[in-house]
């Protein structure tokens, strides 16, 4: 009987070794599954007076190839490629709204400025000032629609964040269920191999939305942790997660976690990778930056073309009115407020949480300092306080009552309650600038081309001295009637029996709101008289026009001038872009390396599968005809003593 049942113990084993092996070969294309092997032992012995014979094999149990150490890098490699693939995406997307050429921005914004020379050429010209007018509508109306462009991105990546958080949930939910199937096969003894690996396909799944850690129970469940430390999944319980709007900021996104009905806010920072974090950080930080830059563009061109033009005279004489306008946005503390008759643009300052509205109001002081940044604002008494630079999380310290003056913005007393201590404000300077911009005229008449300063050259004058051009470039001195420029012997020139100073010809003379360019040689005793316009002088005068169009080479974002004013909003997205690509490419790297290291470990070798087979079907075979010549012997045996 020992014999029969050594040959048909082991006739079950072998077949059972053969159904793993056939269980591995038929799974070899199933995502996350693990190779499993039959693990075999001696049945021990049996003393029979002259020795210990053996009863034969069994089974202890059938294992899966698992490597928790490749399996966890697997995991997070993916998660990272999986956010800066995610991300970089969405940057190409971003990317397709700037581009070069005869169609970019570029040009449409030189066109516009450019418009002002053949006014600066013919001031009496109707069709020159209608041209300026369609140019300046042209380029407002590029700004506006490329705004609409970023508002479509921004909803549809938003989408997409709340779409990956129900996939987060979704996920959660199954390996929930998967732990209570687990934790109810431990009685067992045995492990469930299909089942665990089933769970960590999910959460090979969940790390592709966000990046994880995973503590295992004793009790055989899996606790999964994101954002650092917070339980998604704690045995078979789920804590959901959500993406809210930002309560200052609605544009941007929160994440939050529900534990007990009680909502913590994941920092995104904390989310480490996988796409909810790649698509956050594109909603929460480079289309912010998208907006800013392209409203930094628009709210700069807009007020200098506007202070400029303030100082000019149109057709009929009268002082000239802001040239572009900004719409005030959808709340009161973010309106786009002008002074009366036309004034420099006062930005509305946001309160947050307690602090009264109205209280702080902000003007552009340098444009050539301006920053393409949020700016948060704290007050720790009622002058004294910090200002958060968002865009770099940078804290400038202040003292003293406001104004405050940060990146070329003076951040003044509003109409509102003073702040206090404790209160909090939201600057956002751009935000809606390219959205809400437009052009404030639309007569051609009232396109203010004149100066409204003249100069007077006396035909005594015997040098060759000739006006290039004469323009307004701020408000004269009150009770200024008019200044006199008076050359000596040396060459040199001075305003209003002043001191003499050394002239440059072609630099301009800069003086009580004027500013005069001369071209040629002085001689002694000559002299240019500056005096404000009259109505009459508004005609043949082109100065304001001049002026305007000069405006092309004035250094406004940080030394690039306002008519290259395009490219630090296509180069800046351009690195972007590049780095992005760099970062993913570098992830997807990394992360196909891992799934081929975690592979060669756990995953199924046909070759060394079918030699496995051949192995135990040579067994199986071995042991039926052992089982054969067992039962032979026996019904010899019967018959002998039969």
């Amino acid at each position: 009987m020992s014999s029969l049942n050594i040959a048909s113990r082991a006739l079950t084993t072998n077949l059972a070794a053969m159904q793993v092996i056939g269980h591995n070969i038929a799974n070899v294309n199933t995502d996350g599954y693990s190779r499993q092997n039959i693990l075999l032992g001696t049945s021990g012995g049996q003393f029979l007076g002259n020795g210990y014979f053996g009863k034969g094999v069994e089974i202890e149990g059938v294992s899966r190839a698992y490597d928790s150490y490749l399996t966890r890098e697997a995991q997070i490699t993916r998660s990272v490629a999986a956010g800066d693939e995610a991300r970089y995406a969405r940057l190409k997307q971003l990317e397709s709204l700037f581009p070069l050429g005869e169609t970019s921005l570029g040009v449409t914004l030189n066109n516009a400025l450019n418009a002002w020379s053949a006014v600066a050429t013919s001031p009496t010209d109707t069709t020159a000032r209608t041209v300026v007018i369609a140019r300046a509508e042209e380029l407002t109306a590029r700004l506006r629609d490329v705004t609409a462009s970023l508002d479509e991105t921004r909803l549809s990546s938003t989408l997409q964040v709340q779409e990956a958080v129900k996939s987060i949930n979704s996920l959660a939910e199954q390996i929930a269920q998967v732990n209570q199937a687990i934790v109810q096969s431990q009685g067992t003894g045995r492990s469930p191999n299909d089942l665990l690996d089933q769970r960590d396909q999910l959460v090979s799944e969940l790390n592709q939305y966000v990046q994880t850690s995973t503590v295992p129970a004793a009790d055989g469940s899996l606790t999964v942790f994101v954002g650092g430390s917070q339980p998604l999944v704690l045995g078979t319980r789920v804590s959901p997660m959500a993406a809210e709007r930002n309560p200052v900021d609605g544009d941007k996104i929160d994440i939050k976690i529900y534990q007990a009905g009680q909502a913590a806010e994941i920092n995104a920072d904390f989310l480490g990778g996988g796409s909810l974090r790649g698509l956050v950080r594109f909603v929460n930080e480079d289309l912010p930056e998208s907006y800013n830059m392209l409203g930094r563009l628009a709210l700069s061109l807009s007020e200098q073309v506007n202070a400029q033009h303030r100082l000019g005279l149109d057709a009929d004489g009268d002082p000239g009115q802001n040239f572009y306008q900004i719409e005030g946005a959808d709340t009161p503390e973010s309106i786009y407020s002008y002074g009366s008759p036309a004034g420099a643009v006062q930005i509305g300052v946001k309160p947050i949480g307690a602090a009264p509205p109205n209280s702080l109001v902000a003007t552009i002081s340098d444009f050539n300092a301006l920053q393409p940044s949020d700016y948060e604002i704290r007050f720790t008494s009622a002058t004294d306080g910090t200002v958060v630079r968002k865009s770099t999380n940078e804290t400038i310290t202040f003292t003293g009552a406001p104004p405050i003056a940060i990146d070329g913005l003076s951040i003044g007393l509003g109409t509102g309650p003073a702040p206090a201590a404790g209160d909090r404000f939201l600057l956002q300077p751009y935000a809606d600038a390219a959205r809400n911009i437009g052009v404030a005229i639309s007569a051609p008449q009232d396109v203010a081309a004149a100066s409204s300063v003249r100069v007077d050259v006396p035909a005594t004058n015997a040098g060759s001295l000739q006006v290039e051009n004469l323009s307004a470039v701020g408000t004269p001195p009150p009770l200024w009637a008019g200044s006199t420029i008076t050359f000596n012997n040396l060459g040199q020139y001075s305003v209003d029996a002043g001191p003499f100073v050394n002239f440059q010809p072609g630099q301009p003379i800069v003086a009580n709101g004027f500013e005069l360019v001369l071209r040629g040689v002085p001689t002694a005793g000559d002299t240019f008289n500056i005096s404000p316009a009259t109505v009459a002088d508004a005609a043949q005068n082109f100065g304001n026009a001049r002026a305007i169009l000069g405006l092309r080479d004035v250094a406004s974002f940080g030394g690039v001038t306002l008519g290259d004013g395009y490219i630090p909003v296509f180069s800046t997205l351009a690195n972007k872009v590049q780095s992005g690509r760099m970062a993913a490419e570098f992830a997807t790297t990394a992360a196909t390396n891992a799934a081929t290291a975690l592979a060669n470990r756990t995953g199924v070798n046909l070759d060394e599968e079918a030699a496995r087979l051949l192995q135990f079907q040579q067994a199986y075979q071995a042991s039926a005809k052992f089982l054969q010549v067992a039962q032979g012997t026996f019904d010899t045996l019967i018959q002998s003593f039969g």
